[in-house]
Formats: structure tokens, sequence, C-alpha cells
């Protein structure tokens, strides 16, 4: 236990650490308050659930495991920490009685030993691979990347290299003092078998007098929680606020019904100026705490099929160069003043904020939750909304979805085209349908994709399926037009859509493109739309297990090419598997599928835009070659005529692309649909 005068002289250093802290704190809040859009909220739920993120890590997990592993230990043993420190300042001030059974201090003791031992041999690993053995560096992007100007990009990796020293430094000290008070007190009170690691330091204090060693004893408690008053008011400004900002982060994020999914703009809001954002306090304050909460880890830059193909997109570097502009205008953000500077000027150029296709990798993958997905669409909006910006070969799709509702321009009258001679059942034909089919513009306009409905058709009528169509009342989805920034054009076609289905109060509604079916499902919602909608692999695998669709075994080798908005937005990756299983196939899954599947380029209104060499779409039939099939099965409309392009580019004869609808139809005993 402390004297009294080092219980006053840490009291009143405590006072100081505590203000000197809580201005960095504040700082950091008023800067997040800067933000627009929808403001943080807690809830207790949402608030546990963050916790268990927070200390699961679960994203970490997936790539770079023993870095990982170091990494864990580093943050459950600070966890820990919290509340050793605690017990240990109690301990500095009164004398604790026991009044727990033995086996709990036993094994608290025993906890904190190990966990001591963990975290100094996880900082001295991570110390080593970062300033003797470097590998990857903050900022490890190519030279097509916005980055920092020479001067500052130098200024920042000193700077981020000083705040990993010192930290580092600190925790070492800070437990490896913790750890030597230990062995001092074994010392002075005897063998505890409960802390192998402190009794195994303890024979140093050996020939040490019993007031040297009590000496020792203080000057270790003071060593430990002494550094923690002189670290604390520095740690708000440091890279490293991260580990407390992650779990911030988790707590605070709007509720999304995906990760994919967006606000909607009010736009009868005489009040709201501002659409989108193009300046740092235009971005939500959900998007500011990210800046916080980066790891600089570079792992969304690792899975981004933008960057990976190389364009000028990093969302790493997003991030990055949001908290380096933060850091050199720390206070003119948090007094309120405007940014002089455009988000386009310094964190990410206008041709990688147009090589974003929204696929949602970089969410999926960020081990503190961040979602530079969010500010991409964001920028997006701004620069249609409010600057009118926006790449040329957007104007004809643009067009489209105005005068036609779709986005191949071509007149909405062609809509049931593809059905001449065929019995495909009007909404007004049959009221009473169990299933609305939402037909969608691929299907309704592209000759590739026409097939997919032509083979919908067959096994809907083979399974005596109770279904009918919108027809000509059917309106593009508008999702090019949110993916894009034209939030205006969306609103106008999703009103209309809404309308028409709230009118028609359909039991179910059925699509076969994902995006269709990402926006009727979860976003409409927001805008007063709420419906049951399923993807046609998930009808199709309840049909098969209900035994409705006779088929004949296939025998192929098959890969499942997920499409994002199927799989990593919508969670649904074993009903397209279980369709392949039913008709026989033998699938063969790529390196990246399911949640963690490689995009094929056309999402994010890429579909419409001139994207440069190398492209996406060819990266991934590649992968899709490399696995051996016969066959790559998709279950997106647009995915199917990317994969179908890049096939015809390979210089090599490689798997035929069919939509999993096809393969299916292919093996009905039945003949083709006819009129």
């Amino acid at each position: 236990m402390l004297t009294v005068t080092e219980k006053v002289l840490f009291a009143l250093v405590l006072l100081f650490s505590l203000y000197g802290t809580s201005l960095g704190f504040s700082t950091v809040y008023k800067v997040i308050q800067r933000g627009r859009g929808i403001p943080l909220t807690f809830d207790w739920q949402r608030s546990i659930q963050a916790l268990g993120r927070w200390l699961i890590m679960g994203s970490m997990w997936k790539t770079r495991p023993v870095v990982t592993v170091i990494h864990s230990f580093l943050a459950w043993g600070f966890v820990l920490y919290l509340l050793v420190n605690v017990i240990d300042l109690v301990r500095g001030y009164v004398e604790l009685p026991d009044l727990l059974p033995p086996w709990i201090s036993q094994t608290y003791r025993l906890s904190v030993d190990i966990a001591s031992g963990a975290v100094l041999l996880a900082m001295i690993l991570l110390l080593v691979r970062r300033f003797i053995f470097s590998g990857r560096t903050v900022l490890s992007h190519r030279e097509n990347i916005l980055r920092l100007n020479e001067a500052n990009l130098s200024i920042f990796h000193l700077t981020v290299s000083r705040d990993s020293f010192i930290v580092g430094v600190f925790i070492l000290l800070h437990v490896g003092f913790r750890l030597l008070g230990e062995s001092v007190g074994i010392q002075l009170s005897g063998p505890d078998p409960w802390q192998p690691i402190a009794s195994a330091i303890s024979p140093l204090w050996l020939e040490i007098t019993t007031e040297t060693l009590t000496l020792w004893h203080h000057l270790c408690w003071w060593g430990a929680l002494g550094l923690i008053l002189v670290f604390a008011p520095y740690f708000p400004y440091t890279k490293h606020l991260h580990f407390i900002m992650a779990g911030f982060n988790f707590a605070t994020q709007i509720p999304r019904t995906s990760p994919g999914a967006l606000d909607p703009i009010n736009f009868e809001d005489d009040q709201q100026e501002v659409f989108g954002a193009l300046r740092f306090e235009e971005l939500s304050q959900s998007s500011i705490i990210d800046t916080f909460s980066c790891i600089m880890c570079n792992r969304c830059q690792d899975v981004c099929p933008a960057y990976e193909t190389g364009k000028e997109l990093s969302p790493a570097a997003l991030e990055i160069n949001k908290r380096f502009y933060v850091n050199e205008h720390y206070c003119s953000i948090a007094s309120g003043n405007q940014s002089e500077d455009q988000l386009t000027d310094y964190a990410i150029t206008e041709a990688a904020v147009w090589a974003c296709t929204a696929c949602g990798a970089c969410t999926e993958i960020c081990p503190v939750g961040n979602a530079p997905m969010q500010d991409i669409l964001q920028i997006r909006r701004g620069l249609v909304l409010m600057s009118d910006q926006y790449p040329e070969s957007l104007e004809a799709t643009y067009q489209g979805m105005e005068r036609n509702s779709n986005p191949w321009n071509i007149s909405a009258s062609q809509r049931m085209s593809w059905a001449e001679g065929l019995h495909v059942p009007t909404i007004e034909e049959n009221p009473d349908a169990d299933l609305l089919w939402w037909i969608g513009c691929a299907p309704s306009f592209d000759q590739r994709a026409q097939n997919i409905a032509r083979a919908l058709l067959q096994i809907l009528q083979t399974a005596n399926v109770s279904f009918a169509v919108l027809g000509s009342k059917e309106c593009c989805t508008g999702d090019s037009a949110r993916r894009s920034g034209n939030e205006y054009l969306f609103s106008e076609l999703a009103t209309n859509n809404i309308a028409t289905l709230n009118e028609v109060q359909p039991k179910r509604i059925m699509t076969s493109c994902p995006h269709c079916m990402h926006v009727l499902g979860k976003e409409y919602p927001s805008m007063g739309g709420h419906y049951h909608v399923i993807h046609h692999t998930e009808l199709l695998s309840e049909l098969a297990q209900q035994q409705r669709l006779p088929v004949d075994i296939n025998n192929e080798n098959i890969t499942f090419h997920d499409p994002c908005y199927l799989g990593r937005q919508n969670n649904i990756t074993e009903a397209p598997r279980s369709v392949i299983s039913h008709v026989g196939g033998t699938l063969m899954e790529m390196p990246r599928s399911k949640n963690n599947s490689f995009c094929c380029g056309a999402g994010g209104a890429q579909m419409w835009m001139d994207e440069p060499t190398p492209r996406i779409n060819d990266a991934r039939y590649e992968e899709a070659s490399a696995t051996g099939a016969s066959t790559v099965a998709t279950g997106c409309p647009f995915c199917l005529t990317m994969l179908s392009d890049a096939a015809t580019r390979s210089e090599s004869e490689g798997p035929v692309i069919k939509d999993i609808a096809e393969i299916v139809a292919e093996q009905l005993p039945t003949d083709p649909v006819s009129s």
C-alpha cells in the first residue's frame, strides 16, 4: 500500500492527467459532431453486440492469421488490464480483504500472469516486425493512388512510426513494471504457484534487503500506473486511438438492412441545402468515426477489385488521407469552420470515386467496422446532385431510366417482348398469385439475359407455381441510379414502383437480379415499401426440396460465382449450391467465394461505364477457369454479361457461362417453353 504522501501525489497527477485526456477526447468528439445526417444513437442491445464484435475481432481472422494471433494477445491483454489497473489502483490505497473464494483469486492471478507474458511477447514481435524486419508499410499503395505529397507523406510516416514506437515502449514498460512488481511481491510474501512467470523472475531479488524490496515494490507500482497518467493525454492524438474507437464504431453504426444499403434523401426538406458529401464535415458522423477507427492495415485495399486490377481506388488510402487531413486541421474542424478543400482534393480522386463497384468487400473485411464504400457513394451523390459531374457514359443510362424506365433506353412498350408467343400471366389475369415475378430490366431488354427469363418461365410452369408479372407496370428499381449518386432519379423510380407494389400487395416477390432483390427488399422499406423478396435461386432450392423439380442428372463440373449483392450483401450462399447439387453437378469452388467472393465488375453502375484494362471481369473469369470447371454458374444477369464478355476475350477455351436457371431448365425432362 502507498504512503500518505504517495497517495496525495498520485491523486494530483491523476487529476492533471484526466484533464489533459479529456481535452483530447473532447476535440475528437467535436470533430465527430461536425458530421451530417442521422445522429449517433446508443441502445443496450446494440452495445452488447458491439462489445462482442470488439472482443472477437471477427474480420481480422479472415486473413494474416499469424499477425492476427499476435494482435489478439495485445487486444485481449489490453481488455484484461483495464480490470487489473483498477484493482492495482485500489490496492495502492487500501488493503483489500479476502472476501472471495480462493479459486477466484488464484484464477485471476494466473490469468493476469500469463496475459502479461503474452502481451510482452506480442509487443516485442510487433516492434521487431515493424522496425527491424519491416514488411508492409502504411500507405503502401501504387503510384496512381492519391497520396499525400512527398513532404507530408514523410511527416505522416514519421508520425505513425513515432506513435507506434511510443505506444510499443509504453506497453512494454507498463506491463513489464507490473510483472516486476509481482515478482518483488512474491519475494516479499513467499512462493505463489499461480504466478509462474513472476515466480520465474523473483530470484532476481534474492540478495536484496526487505527495505529495498519494499522500495522496489513501490517503484514498480508507480512505473505501471504512473505511466498511464503520462501516456493518457497523448493517446487521443495517436493512430492507436483506433482500439477504443473500434468499439465505439460498432456501438454507434447506423442500423442498416445490409452493409450496402443507403439512406434516402428527403428532397421535400427545404432546409436541406447539401446533398451527398463533397467536404469532410458533409460526411456522416459514422463516416467520421471511421476516420479515427482505421487501423491502417490495408485489408480493405487487398480485397478491392478496383485496386487489384490497377485502378486509382484504394479504400485504405481514402481513410488514411482523411485522418491526416484531420490531424492537420483538428482545431479548425472542431471549431466549426467549413473545410476549404474538397474530399476529391486530398482524400480520393474523382477517377477513384467512379472506379468503385460498390461490392462491399471493403466493409466485409474491415476488422473495425469501417465502410469506405459508403463514403464513396456519398461523394458520388455530391458530385452528381451538387456539381452535376459524372462520367459521360452515364448520360445515356440516366436518360434511359428517365424516359423509358430502363437503363438500356429501349422503349418501355418492349418490356414484355421477350415473352411473345409465351403464356405469362399478368397480375390483372392472376391477382391472387402466390408469387409476383419481378422480371427486371436485364431479362426484359438484354438478349442474352432474356434466356434467364425463358428458363425461369419453363421452371415455374413445370413446377406449377402460381405466379404473375407486372408487365408494363414494372419499372427499373433504380439500383444503378442510386449507386452512381443520382439519388433524385432513384427516388422517382422507387416512388413509382412502391405505389404500384403497394396497390398489388404481393404475397412474395421473386427476381433473378440480386440488385433488384436488394433494392426491393432492403432499400424500399425506408421509403414505405415493405415486401417479402426472394432470389430465384432460393425459389429453385425450395422447389427442389419439395420435389417439384424433376431433373436429369447433369454430371458437369460447375463453379459458382457468388454475385456481390447475393452473397456478401444478402448472405444467400447455400441456396444456389443446393440447386447445383440437385441437378447432379459437381461443385468446384473458387478460392474467393460466398461472402468473400470477387466482384464481376458490373456493380456500382460500372455496367454502364467504360472500364480501363486490366478489367475486373477478366480477372474473375481467369479465377473461374483455374478451377477446371466446364461451366461457370451465375445468379445475376449483370454477372452473366460480364463473365460472358470476359470469356469472349479469353485467349484459351474456358468454361461456358450460364445462369443457374438455365442449367436447371436444360435438365428438365419437358421440352423448352414454346407458344
